[in-house]
């Protein structure tokens, strides 16, 4: 597929103000005009709806066949999505022309076209999709209601310019619209905070509101939080809980809740500052998004909760170190040369990427990303913009000291590197159909990394950051759809991963790895254990995903311990490396080459572990350690680096590690004892 190879070249650059990025509000505002500037090179005229050009038909909709409904709800996210990057530069810049347009003038018409019945660009209210719709469901909701929040956040943004001009009768016409929306059925999660921002929106323009279906939703989104700053967003826990949790419920302060519902509205205000605690080191050195969670296309949406909290009464969040942040993953993204097709944001994570991709999205979806564009509606003279950028934990890390952070209450685990600079992300508390391959991609890796994201399949019996168990002499695959935690018990992280869980089958008919993993330096090393009902099985562990642009392959062994080095380029030519070390347990590591399941380059190599297990009862090894770690150069790691222990004790004599505790020596002096004794008494999902 040809795409544009255009990028972003920042200017207006202070690198006294912004010494990281050298990024400033007026290169913020050149980035906001590049990806706008892209969509309307795709819109003809001021009639023309934000409907823009499709290349991927089979997983993203509309389909061939979807009813009208579904047809104009790709509308209204073009219209939506798209005035989320324009309402703040129409504020800045009311007489701002793309493609021969003036941009406030398109926004006033389509909004108004949008919401107006008998207009070839309408997209139907709530109302009229009910009688469209012929499947009976009394909870039914629609795609159109997240797209109202936008709405009415961007009216909000372009108060002066675009609401405040509408006639009355023009404001009654979008407030009906509005309001069906608002009081009408919603999804049970982060969607119930689009109702809300309608019906706020609403109240603060003098329109009647039903004041306890806003409490009703208010109450549950409040009684989805699970400690940290961080929500449960229906099942799971992802970057939901930052672009929508702690940005919406903040503009929802601001609107409605610190005037009529003070309680609601300070717990809001309290759980933002929690998060902003913990959230900068959620990001790399660099700024870095990682790839991890649904909706990986919405890219540094994930940056929106800064500015969220930035909108409370008391925030806490420095803003040095918040616009710091912000930048660097905007530069993550728009400086890449693949990140565009046709002038927009692409349908993956750089590149286009199926293996990412969601049925609710459409070509127009990763507009979404504008959310982190929101900053732009703080004045000029706002502390985000004129404090000297700060680099955060970065800062502070003393040479090859890993800060590790532990959250028990969303069930997450990250690993800042001074050595390499890259944040590392260890999850659980996840629970996907054992046929969800997606599902478990965006969730059960079992490390995710800012600067090496998640590949997909690159063969059956083979995942990067995954087990994946074969019975033998089957030919079937089975891989861990459900990680339960248990937490950090001194500096090892302790987690379960049960394969093909499914309600029906009794715990001790399970196939089961126990999970124990711990950082060092450049990654993270991991001893975990196995616990099977059923032999003989081969076993394998995929290490990360390497992009292949020309790779250099070493191998080494050293005191019966192996190891595969790889040393390249990643897609815009920067040095990447990775070494995978396997230890106990393991009987040798072997290479797959694969196209099509990296984000970031086309070719890659996935470097993966094996062994096999003989018999049904027999007293095997049962414990399997390994390495991986990784670098943003291709300095050679040094050899205590890539095979780091000295010697492994285990409690029993056979050293199986089938009981008591097994403690792990380093070359260095430290050492790390593992011991799944407990790990029982406190699993949690």
């Amino acid at each position: 597929m040809e795409r544009d190879r255009m990028k972003f070249e920042p200017k207006h650059l202070d690198f006294e103000l912004s010494p990281f990025t050298g990024l400033t509000r007026d290169t913020w505002i050149d980035a906001a005009k590049y990806l706008l500037s892209g969509i309307f090179k795709n819109i003809e005229n001021i009639e023309a709806p934000v409907v823009m050009p499709r290349y991927e038909t089979k997983i993203t909709y509309p389909s061939k066949d979807a009813p009208m409904w579904r047809i104009k709800a790709e509308y209204f996210e073009g219209l939506a999505r798209s005035f989320f990057i324009a309402a703040p530069l129409i504020h800045i810049e009311p007489q701002l022309t793309l493609n021969g347009i003036n941009i406030r003038d398109y926004y006033k018409k389509q909004v108004l076209c949008a919401v107006t019945p008998g207009e070839k660009n309408y997209v139907l209210n709530y109302s009229d999709m009910r009688k469209l719709d012929d499947s009976n469901n009394p909870n039914a909701c629609y795609q159109q209601t997240v797209e109202t929040a936008a709405l009415v956040i961007c009216l909000w943004l372009s108060k002066d310019e675009i609401w405040d001009t509408y006639t009355k009768e023009e404001k009654d016409r979008i407030a009906a619209f509005l309001t069906d929306f608002a009081h009408s059925n919603t999804v049970p999660q982060n969607w119930r905070l689009f109702n809300m921002l309608d019906m706020a929106f609403l109240y603060m323009n003098g329109y009647p509101i039903d004041e306890d279906i806003m409490r009703d939703h208010a109450q549950n989104i409040l009684g989805y939080y699970v400690g940290d700053g961080w929500y449960r967003d229906g099942q799971c826990f992802d970057y939901y809980s930052c672009w929508a949790f702690n940005m919406y419920t903040a503009i929802w302060n601001n609107w409605y809740g610190y005037e009529k519902e003070p309680y609601i509205a300070g717990k809001f205000e309290e759980y933002s500052n929690e998060l902003m605690k913990t959230y900068p080191d959620f990001f790399d050195r660099d700024g870095f998004t990682n790839m991890w969670g649904r909706s990986g296309i919405y890219r540094n949406a994930a940056t929106g909760a800064f500015d969220g909290n930035l909108l409370m009464r008391e925030s806490s969040i420095d803003p040095g170190l918040a616009r710091r942040i912000c930048s660097g993953s905007l530069l993550q993204f728009l400086t890449r040369d693949d990140f565009l097709w046709e002038g927009v944001p692409t349908l993956g994570f750089y590149g286009p990427f199926a293996p990412l991709l969601q049925g609710y999205s459409c070509a127009e979806s990763p507009m979404w990303l504008a959310k982190a564009l929101l900053c732009l509606h703080l004045p000029e003279d706002h502390p985000f913009w004129t404090e000297r950028e700060s680099g955060g934990t970065f800062e502070q890390l003393k040479k090859n000291e890993t800060k590790v952070t532990t959250l028990d209450g969303p069930g997450l685990c990250f690993a800042n590197h001074e050595a390499n600079g890259i944040t590392e992300l260890r999850t659980a508390k996840v629970m996907k159909a054992k046929d969800d391959e997606h599902g478990m991609w965006n969730y059960s890796k079992l490390v995710y990394s800012t600067k090496f994201p998640w590949e997909s399949k690159p063969a059956p019996d083979v995942e990067s950051q995954q087990y994946v168990l074969e019975f033998l002499p089957e030919k079937k695959y089975h891989k861990g759809n459900v990680t339960l935690w248990h937490g950090e018990s001194d500096g090892v992280l302790y987690r379960r991963q049960v394969f093909d869980y499914e309600m029906e089958t009794e715990d001790h008919w399970r196939t089961v790895m126990n999970l124990a993993d711990f950082a060092v330096p450049c990654g993270i090393f991991r001893a975990d254990k196995i616990r099977m009902y059923r032999r003989p099985l081969r076993l394998t562990l995929g290490s990360f995903g390497f992009p292949d642009n020309g790779t250099e392959i070493i191998r080494r062994e050293k005191d019966g311990y192996k190891a595969v080095i790889l040393k390249g380029h990643d897609h815009t030519g920067k040095e990447k490396q990775l070494a995978f070390t396997i230890m106990d347990g393991w009987s040798d590591i072997k290479i797959i080459n694969s196209e099509g399941t990296n984000p970031d380059s086309r070719r890659s190599i996935v470097l993966y572990a094996e062994t096999v297990r003989d018999k049904q009862y027999g007293y095997e090894p049962y414990f399997l350690l390994s390495q991986t770690i990784t670098k943003e150069s291709l300095e050679d790691f040094s050899e205590d680096e890539i095979f780091p222990v000295s010697d492994v004790v285990y409690t029993d004599p056979q050293g199986c590690g089938g009981y008591g505790p097994v403690t792990i020596n380093f070359k260095d002096g430290t050492k790390k004892v593992v011991d799944f004794s407990r790990i029982e008494s406190k699993l949690s999902l």
